[in-house]
């Protein structure tokens, strides 16, 4: 029988084991030398003219651009109704409200042409996902926010690894926050960062990552706001410089396996395929959309028929809207069709560097099978 395949995987190598043993026995594990040349390696890749600072999430560092931004109550945040949670959490528990934008059916990305419908006096800032790693159209959503005069912060939690007219996100731009979850094209187990271009922000980026401390030239100390403890682990930036060093090939080959997922089902009328985008698609996921409901199959059940048969799939995901703290705050989902059609139809399918062409085959081969069943 065939190994269980999972939807994702992070790819670590014995090299990597091999630095965490050294750090953990330097008896330096939390943020030291490895966090500096983290950062610096990072901002290397981006381009070398940006300020990266690490934290231990990629949701702190989407709290952390809030700040910088100062939003907070009587603020408005733009952003999409199809992401992960925590882009819209962020915002409430900044105090601001997040103003939900419906989303493109196939990039999975906001609909730059809606926004300005939902701008008011109280919008401070626009937060774009670029979902899977597909960035969104950089130019348009630059001239927007420079029309509205409000802030960008990119969640760019999957697209580590994009780029953008031959840049790389999170190397121009406002404020970009990436995620290294095991889940992402790098991990560094949990963790995240951000990047800024005004190096202005950076004295207090670091007091808001570390307890509001701030030293003077003797190196007294002195707390001069209330800031949280988002520092990242010396144990945890070892795996990030491994995993760095790594990326591009990493890309490379998630492309071409979404590329093998394109060749095997593109002509299936009964799916809906992810747009392709271009050469700064990173592919930090595959995902599809299936008619569930027409199948007459709850998508929990089509699920377990793959999982059955090895395959395991992820829901990436269900549309903001419709989670009961916004239902109970006077969201509606249906104000957003495509991304409650999403939300409903959405499929995961496995995607991940370690993975070989004969795994897409094996995957499409099991979706094909239990698609059919059911037809």
């Amino acid at each position: 029988m065939e190994p269980t395949l999972p939807f994702t995987r992070p790819s670590l190598d014995e090299e990597t084991f091999q630095a965490v043993s050294e750090v953990l026995r330097s008896g330096w594990i939390t943020s030291g030398p490895k966090v500096l040349a983290f950062e610096d390696a990072l901002s290397t890749y981006l381009g070398g003219n940006r300020m990266v600072r690490v934290l231990n999430s990629g949701t702190s560092a989407l709290e952390l651009a809030l700040s910088l931004c100062h939003i907070g109550p009587g603020d408005e945040v733009i952003v999409p109704a199809i992401s992960f949670a925590c882009t819209a959490n962020v915002v409430l528990r900044a105090g601001a409200r997040p103003v939900f934008v419906d989303v493109d059916l196939t990039s999975r990305n906001l609909k730059l042409d809606q926004v300005a419908t939902v701008v008011t006096t109280r919008t401070k800032a626009i937060m774009p996902v670029h979902f899977a790693g597909l960035p969104v159209d950089m130019d348009a959503l630059y001239r927007l926010a420079k029309q509205h005069h409000i802030r960008v912060i990119e969640d760019a939690a999957h697209a580590i690894g994009s780029g953008w007219g031959g840049q790389k996100i999170g190397g121009f731009g406002d404020l970009v926050c990436f995620s290294f979850h095991p889940n992402k094209n790098i991990t560094t187990i949990e963790g995240g960062a951000l990047s800024v271009g005004d190096p202005a922000l950076l004295p207090e980026l670091e007091r808001l990552r570390f307890h509001g401390i701030s030293r003077d030239a003797q190196g007294t100390l002195d707390v001069v706001v209330a800031g949280g403890k988002l520092n990242l682990s010396d144990v945890s930036a070892c795996i990030g410089l491994h995993q760095l060093r790594h990326l591009d090939e990493f890309v490379a080959q998630r492309a071409d396996l979404a590329d093998q997922y394109f060749t095997l089902l593109g002509e299936r009328s009964d799916l809906l395929l992810p747009a392709r985008g271009d050469e700064g698609h990173s592919w930090n996921m595959f995902t599809v959309l299936i008619p569930f409901a027409d199948l007459g199959m709850e998508r929990s059940a089509f699920q377990k028929a793959m999982g059955a048969r090895g395959i395991h799939t992820g829901v990436h995901y269900p549309a903001i809207p419709g989670f009961s703290l916004y239902q109970n705050l006077g969201y509606q989902e249906a104000d957003f069709p495509n991304a409650q059609r999403i939300g409903r139809e959405t499929l995961t399918l496995p995607l991940f560097p370690g993975m070989t062409r004969a795994d897409v085959k094996r995957v499409c081969s099991v979706l094909v099978e239990v698609l059919d069943a059911r037809s």
